[in-house]
């Protein structure tokens, strides 16, 4: 496959950009890996297109060939042996990130692999097995597990990556790769790394556990709301009104389907805090974080002597990754810059490394102290991270004067006081940061990373070490030394303790503030359901006495009529007559009137429930809000409650009620009684003309005013029909709606017990983690001896952290030290002392 690389000058590689990719994937560039891949492509005998590819992706550039691009370039004979040796990189460290088995899956559906091929390779290949490395000795381990996908692969990258798959480990890191300075040495450094890395083990099991429930919490809230659900869908709502049900259910349908959709987010943060919990696991990291060119990469390269080629003039945003240094259980971490113009993708990685760092050192620079830049700290404060603030005092000390003048009186440069003094912009960092961090506990260190720099160039080497000196960036490195020796096992169990209740404290809030919303909603209905009734009522009434008293006046006006109709018509035939009649009816309009006096005393009827309606949606639209706009009465238009009424059937109903009214037959009626008895009546001229007018008169304002009565009485009771329809709709709706909120209210507060259950757990893990640490004690972390020594734990999540033990504890360290090493308001008191 590849072996074309070395015949063929220009041919590209595809598998093994391929394999580049997959390096890049997990958003981390480990400082070997780079180096490795460069090793492994000269020994596969990449061609110059493909060396320059591999830089590209390296680099992300924005021209680079994409996964898409190359796996559909990679023919079906070599698909299967591509694969294998994508997997080898994803899993070279014991640990397949999310991100890499979506980029493996993501080349399976390109080349129409059956669905679950990558699985299937992923269990043949025992990646599944529950076995976690701890320590150096894990190293063979680790290669001969990235190597089991390459069994039986006899390609030259194949070959190439079983040859190098101990350098993409990091197996064989040099430690004289790490600056003397750190002084990462001596039997008092491996005893610490030995603490930490036993306590790691201990605390990351009680995390996994925690987590994991947490996780069963969410996923059972996300099936139990759906099935709440279900449950509507398929009920027979009382007195047979199903519809009624059916309607609640696509109501609340919207609701549900939008807490699922958060409950997915919030499970996917908890699943990747315990993906990151389980990456911490076998190292102390320090991450530097910081706005763009404020000296992240050459700090990262001062301290590890690695990544200078991507430092210097027109390297700009040259960090697109979080680029990993690993040494002797140690990881520093350069991230890309945060802030930068079009530089949310930048921000989202640099965001990625936060859970599995264990110090943050978050740079900023002297000559653009702005608040925007520390608005990210709000986010290490949420994730109770420690900070080290490190202030890079910028110089120009390109010409040779200006440098030898700087090392006259370097001490110049960092004095507090005066015009030019550093203090104001520490004063402003500090309040800056405050108000963010919420604490002040934090150091400020100053430094000038260029004077540490160009310490290290060769055309300085006899200023060597009075460049190193006068940077101060010693005191930056005892900083993180004492970080570590003296505080790495506290600061191991932050991480994997303490901080990782933030993975639970955001889901229990949300889930806390949801049970509240929902049971407010229900309240709300409660209340405002009677009051509805009333308001039914007394529209029911004013519509009633409003059509009432059009109807009386459109029968008088007929009556009014009759007298000259009569006069009119007492001479002429049957059929004249009639037709007479009803020429004076349409001139009076009488039958379109009675419709338009229907119709109006519905709409208005219509309108006030509507409004009344209105109402209680625009309050349970407010409490909604509250709570993220998960709950509406409408499936389009959340502000539009019109919706709700079309929803509750009622205007189906009136238009039933128009249809219902039999008008227009009552007046045919009138006619033909009139008519039949008017034949027999002509005597003289004017007897008749007078007894015809009279008997005319008189038939016809006796059948006007019986019709009359009739309808009223008609309109009457079929309008307190229809209102009293309309009022058992509503009940019935509001019964049903309430009932379903009720069902998810009971839902969200199970979840909210489980979660605070599974935050309780790791608080009172992490509590006695500093009772042990604060009276300089070391046993192994269990239930039983938190249970002995701690009785209770009150959290405000990465602000403070009340701890009551069940008796009196002998703290060997002050308050304030405690609080200025975690960083976090602690206090403690006893059993004995709360009583």
């Amino acid at each position: 496959m590849s072996d074309l690389s070395s015949t063929t000058p220009e041919h590209l590689d595809y598998p093994f950009l391929l394999v580049t990719h997959m390096v890049c994937a997990d958003q981390q560039i480990h400082s070997e890996e780079s180096k490795a891949l460069r090793e492994l492509a000269t020994q596969i005998g990449a061609s110059q297109r493909t060396l320059a590819e591999m830089e590209k992706i390296l680099a992300q550039e924005e021209s680079q060939l994409s996964v898409e691009d190359l796996a559909a370039k990679v023919s079906p004979g070599e698909q299967s042996e591509a694969m294998s040796q994508m997997l080898a990189i994803a899993y070279v460290d014991g640990f397949c990130s999310a991100l890499e088995r979506q980029m493996a899956e993501q080349v399976a559906r390109i080349w129409n692999w059956p669905a679950g091929e990558v699985q299937r390779q992923l269990v043949e290949a025992g990646a599944f097995t529950d076995t976690r490395f701890i320590g150096e000795h894990n190293q063979q381990q680790k290669v001969s597990f990235g190597a089991r996908f390459l069994k039986g692969a006899d390609s030259l990258l194949s070959r190439a990556l079983v040859d190098n798959v101990a350098k993409l480990t990091g197996s064989e890191q040099k430690v004289e790769q790490i600056r003397r300075e750190i002084l990462l040495t001596g039997p008092e450094y491996d005893e610490a790394i030995r603490q930490c890395a036993v306590i790691a083990d201990e605390d990351y099991k009680f995390a996994e556990l925690a987590l994991k429930k947490a996780l069963s919490a969410l996923s059972n809230l996300g099936k139990n709301i759906q099935g709440v659900l279900e449950d509507i869908k398929h009920k027979t709502s009382r007195k047979g009104q199903a519809t009624t049900a059916k309607e609640v259910a696509k109501q609340l349908e919207d609701t549900i389907n939008t807490l699922s959709a958060e409950i997915i987010k919030e499970i996917e943060i908890v699943r990747n805090s315990l993906r990151a919990k389980e990456r911490a696991l076998n190292h102390f990291s320090i991450t530097f974080m910081g706005r763009t060119k404020a000296g992240k990469s050459t700090l990262h390269a001062i301290v590890t002597d690695d990544g200078w080629d991507a430092i210097g003039v027109g390297k700009q945003r040259t960090t697109r990754f979080n680029r990993v240094y690993e040494w002797k259980n140690i990881r520093i971490i350069d991230t890309p810059g945060i802030g930068a113009p079009a530089g949310q993708s930048d921000e989202e990685i640099a965001k990625s490394i936060i859970d599995e760092s264990d110090v943050i050192c978050y740079v900023v620079t002297n000559d653009s102290i702005q608040e925007s830049e520390f608005a990210f700290l709000q986010l290490l404060k949420e994730k109770a991270k420690p900070l080290i603030i490190l202030l890079n005092i910028k110089k120009n000390l390109s010409d040779p004067r200006r440098l030898e003048h700087f090392l006259q009186n370097p001490d110049k440069e960092f004095i507090m006081e005066g015009q030019s003094g550093i203090g104001g912009h520490i004063q402003r960092i500090r309040r800056y940061a405050e108000e963010h961090y919420a604490n002040d506990y934090f150091d400020i260190v100053p430094v000038m990373l260029l004077a540490a720099q160009l310490s290290r160039e060769p055309k300085h080497e006899e200023k060597k070490k009075e460049l190193f000196k006068a940077s101060r960036m010693q005191d930056f490195l005892d900083s993180i030394r004492e970080s570590l020796v003296k505080h790495g096992a506290i600061r191991r169990s932050q991480t994997l303790l303490g901080s990782a209740v933030g993975a639970i404290d955001n889901p229990y809030k949300w889930v806390n503030y949801q049970a509240l919303v929902y049971e407010k909603l229900t309240e709300t209905l409660k209340n405002k359901r009677e009051g509805i009734q009333k308001d039914i009522q007394k529209a029911a009434k004013d519509a009633t006495d409003s059509l009432l008293q059009q109807i009386e006046g459109i029968f008088q006006a007929a009556i009014e009529a009759v007298p000259s109709f009569a006069e009119d018509y007492w001479n002429r035939n049957e059929a004249t007559q009639k037709h007479g009649w009803e020429q004076k009816l349409k001139e009076l309009r009488f039958e379109e009137r009675l419709k338009i006096a229907y119709e109006q005393a519905s709409k208005n009827f219509n309108k006030e429930v509507q409004e009344a309606l209105e109402e209680i949606g625009n309050e349970l639209q407010l409490i909604s809000q509250l709570g993220s706009n998960n709950f509406s009465f409408t499936e389009q238009d959340s502000n539009n409650f019109r919706a709700f009424v079309r929803i509750l059937g009622i205007a189906g109903t009136i238009l039933a009620f128009f249809v219902a009214l039999p008008f227009a037959p009552a007046i045919a009626g009138v006619l033909t009684t009139v008519f039949s008895g008017i034949g027999g009546m002509f005597k003289s001229r004017d007897e008749k003309r007078r007894d015809a007018v009279r008997n005319i008169s008189t038939s016809l304002e006796d059948q006007l005013k019986t019709q009359r009565q009739n309808t009223l009485q008609q309109a009457q009771g079929e309008f307190s029909k229809y209102s009293d329809s309309v009022t058992t709709n509503i009940n019935i709706y509001f019964e049903e709606l309430i009932a379903g909120l009720e069902a998810i209210a009971t839902q969200l507060e199970e979840a909210k017990k489980e979660l605070a259950d599974s935050e309780n757990y790791l608080n009172r893990a992490y509590a006695k983690r500093i009772i042990d640490w604060s009276t300089d004690q070391q046993e192994p972390l269990t239930v039983k001896g938190i249970n002995q020594t701690i009785y209770k734990v009150e959290r405000d999540f990465g602000r403070s952290m009340k701890i009551v033990t069940q008796s009196k504890v002998q703290r060997l360290k002050s308050l304030d030290d405690i609080n200025h090493i975690l960083q976090e308001d602690i206090s403690f008191s006893n059993l004995k002392s709360t009583k």
